[in-house]
């Protein structure tokens, strides 16, 4: 599903070398946590695997799709085939729960029944469907991260991507939002999470990828966030 081999990222305006030769594969179906302190790669690290970012060297290919040569109008391919979700939610506040998940649909130009069914369904699997009229400013965070993790599996990806998804919640929402992933992926998406969240980390037993310094410093599976 993802595959990096000898990747290093430097940022052109400051010399910093935000990744440093990392190499990892990550198998269909498997979750993974990415973990590290803040300015260690991991954001990094998720920008590539969506070109939000380009590497300066090394291979990167997601879903036998190589980020890396991409061109300019094959990038929003590579977007529409990934589920991407933030730690700000990114919804758009003039639309509603169900216009902001149907975006994503709207997009690819789905026609408007399957977009209506398949909206629908994944409103039912965040547990939302009775606040599909409402907006965003309406909803607890917890709730728009909800609709976000909607609008992020309604095209039905192979790959999630989700960069610190529970930064801006309290603990019982961080782990209904966890159980919402657990159940997308054990449905056999694949999952990669950035988190600083110790607990979820310690308790999930997932792999675990600890990057440091822009390096790969341990990648285990059923792993801790701390390594013991």
């Amino acid at each position: 599903m993802i595959h990096l081999k000898n990747v290093t990222k430097i940022y052109r305006q400051n010399g910093v070398v935000a990744l440093d030769d990392v190499t990892l594969d990550v198998e269909p179906g498997e979750f993974v946590f990415i973990v590290g302190t803040s300015g260690s790669g991991k954001s990094t690290l998720m920008k590539l695997l969506m070109h939000e970012e380009t590497a300066t060297a090394g291979e990167i290919f997601v879903d036998g799709r190589d980020v890396v040569r991409l061109s300019r109008k094959e990038v929003p391919y590579l977007r529409r085939s990934l589920g991407v979700i933030f730690q700000d939610f990114r919804l758009l506040e003039d639309k509603t729960v169900y216009e902001n998940v149907a975006f994503a649909m709207q997009v690819i130009e789905a026609p408007q029944k399957i977009m209506q069914r398949s909206v629908n369904a994944v409103l039912e699997i965040v547990g939302l469907r009775e606040k599909f009229k409402s907006f965003p400013a309406q909803l607890s965070g917890g709730e728009q991260q909800r609709v976000a993790i909607a609008r992020a599996i309604v095209n039905d990806p192979k790959l999630v991507i989700a960069d610190e998804p529970t930064g801006n919640l309290d603990p019982a929402t961080s782990w209904d939002i966890i159980d919402i992933f657990q159940r997308i992926n054990a449905a056999g998406t694949t999952i990669v999470m950035a988190t600083h969240d110790r607990d979820i980390v310690n308790r999930l037993k997932k792999r675990v990828v600890e990057i440091e310094g822009g390096k790969i410093i341990r990648d285990q599976i059923r792993g801790r966030y701390s390594g013991r």
